[in-house]
């Protein structure tokens, strides 16, 4: 069946699907599978917590407001599955108190350190900073699943150490039964880690300096090569480069130099979900897609796609991985796939795709080209052989260590998300769409190439159907 023919019947198949425009969550530029909000301004995601059978996504946010101010709040989100996401009402507002709610974390008290929850019901505890002159840490806690959020009244926690110390990001280590909180100090590229019996009472353990890192730490332990023999600790800031090192509840020790996984333009604020059920065990990460651009739209920002993390063994030493979550599979819709196409020095392969949101997975082999190129609603995906360097509005370095430039690229209006080598490294913009540039196309120049399959998925909205007129 020829190029064109195909994606003729990928258009029946409902790739297009009809948005009617202004329509709550059908907007123009509305994102169709990333998690947006109603109205008003979002950015860094905060809370990221699983806790009875829901993923909490809360987040900086004002539904009054289209920009970034100071004066933040913390909205909220779940999800069943990580993909359909319902929004609920604002979980933390400012008050006289703690002035603005800036970025935390949230946990699951299951052994009830804290005390605010009850026998055979453990508290969701907010951790955040409060965020009034001197900025200090507080915590709050939840009884009914993170519906209503009760502040502390012995608030702040955590005491003003340096300017505006801020993002505290909390975890349990269970060897030594304590928690652990690590934040931005706001000196240099300077973080602190604290540990506590309860939530409530903090100990000094170490200051850590991670060069050209600022803002929203995690911290988190993950297997190397999926071992659970070899537990390693990984040290994330908000741009998403990261530390593996080892942790024993005292003292974190790099192993290695600060390192980057994702190389695209709108990647920051990253956080991973604390929580997740030991019989899933994944690291879960989400970022905000920061400087994203949605003209005349009432929403401003949008997440990334959650992806999974891993850490695995490399030339290289220790990398983490970054793939979409498996959960993607459930919005597809169609499928059409092609298989050992030959790729001429010079010659496209070329079609137009009735949709602006896909799943797009391509095995290419380099051959004797020079570079070979997707492109794809107007953006392009490329890889220069020489260079070495996976290019996608953004730059990353990537080696083929067997001549093959395996690709996952999530194109939703706004954005593309592209994985390389099974998620060696990836890259994460916005874009704003042309409306008159609906192609794809695939291109090898300097040499041929060859196209070994790919695979196009309809992916469809995750927002409920827009109302009929």
């Amino acid at each position: 069946m020829c190029f064109l023919a195909v994606i003729f019947l990928f258009h029946q198949c409902g790739l297009a699907q009809a948005m009617q425009e202004n329509s709550l969550y059908h907007e123009r530029y509305r994102p169709q599978f990333h998690f947006s909000a109603q109205t008003g301004w979002m950015n860094d995601p905060n809370g990221l917590v699983y806790f009875d059978g829901e993923y909490h996504l809360f987040y900086q946010g004002r539904t009054d407001s289209l920009e970034q101010t100071p004066v933040m709040s913390w909205e909220h989100a779940v999800s069943p599955d990580l993909v359909h996401w319902k929004q609920l009402p604002v979980a933390l507002q400012p008050d006289d108190h703690d002035g603005w709610i800036w970025s935390g974390s949230a946990v699951v008290d299951w052994k009830n350190t804290s005390g605010f929850g009850t026998p055979g019901h453990p508290p969701l505890v907010a951790m955040y900073t409060a965020a009034k002159d001197p900025f200090a840490q507080a915590i709050a806690y939840s009884n009914d699943r993170g519906r209503i959020f009760t502040k502390y009244t012995g608030n702040p926690v955590l005491a003003h150490i340096a300017g505006s110390n801020r993002d505290p990001h909390v975890i349990w280590h269970e060897p030594t039964r304590k928690w652990i909180v690590v934040l931005f100090k706001d000196v240099d590229n300077t973080f602190c880690i604290f540990s506590s019996p309860n939530l409530k009472e903090w100990t000094h353990l170490q200051d850590l300096e991670m060069p050209g890192c600022i803002e929203c730490p995690d911290f988190f332990p993950i297997a190397l090569d999926g071992n659970a023999s070899q537990i390693k600790w990984v040290f994330t800031a908000a741009n998403g480069h990261y530390l593996v090192g080892d942790f024993d509840g005292r003292h974190f020790a790099p192993t290695q130099e600060v390192r980057q996984v994702d190389f695209g333009r709108n990647f920051y604020a990253v956080q991973s979900y604390s929580d997740i059920p030991a019989d899933d065990g994944r690291r879960i990460q989400i970022a905000w897609m920061r400087g994203g651009n949605y003209p005349g739209m009432p929403f401003n920002q949008q997440m990334s796609f959650p992806a999974e993390l891993t850490l695995r063994t490399t030339p290289d030493g220790p990398r983490l991985f970054r793939n979409p979550v498996r959960e993607i599979d459930l919005l597809h819709i169609s499928q059409r796939k092609w298989t050992d196409k030959p790729l001429s020095p010079g010659e496209s392969l070329k079609a137009d795709i009735p949709g602006e949101t896909m799943e797009i997975r391509a095995d290419l082999e380099i051959g004797n080209a020079d570079s070979v190129a997707l492109s794809i609603l107007g953006q392009t995906v490329s890889y220069d052989v020489k260079t070495k360097t996976l290019s996608a509005l953004g730059d990353a370095p990537l080696t083929l260590a067997d001549g093959h430039l395996r690709l996952t690229i999530l194109v939703d209006r706004t954005s593309i998300e592209t994985f390389a080598n099974d998620g060696r490294v990836s890259l994460t913009s916005c874009f704003l769409p042309d409306a008159s540039d609906t192609a794809l196309s695939i291109t090898a120049r300097g040499g041929a190439a060859r196209l070994r399959s790919l695979e196009i998925y309809g992916l469809k909205s995750i927002w409920p159907a827009a109302p009929s007129r």
